[in-house]
């Protein structure tokens, strides 16, 4: 590893490849940043993440208010 920075938005890890050339790869991709702590405390035992659980249950509440609103009828008027 050569440098681990901040570029396109997201953290990357430069290093040089087996041809000398630099490369570089997102951060997640690599051992470098730790690992989640809900992925090591539930070692293996859990299927989900609770913070994508909260944003799955808040994406279905706003799914089901826009699906309970009245429709609106788009005509066009001559």
């Amino acid at each position: 590893m050569i440098d681990c920075r901040q570029t396109w938005g997201e953290d990357r890890v430069y290093f040089y490849d087996d041809s000398g050339q630099l490369a570089r790869l997102p951060v997640h991709w690599t051992d470098v940043e730790p690992d989640d702590p809900t992925v090591a405390i539930g070692a293996g035992r859990a299927h989900f993440r609770y913070d994508d659980l909260c944003r799955l249950a808040d994406l279905l509440t706003r799914l089901s208010t826009r699906a309970e609103a009245p429709a609106s009828s788009c005509r066009s008027v001559k």
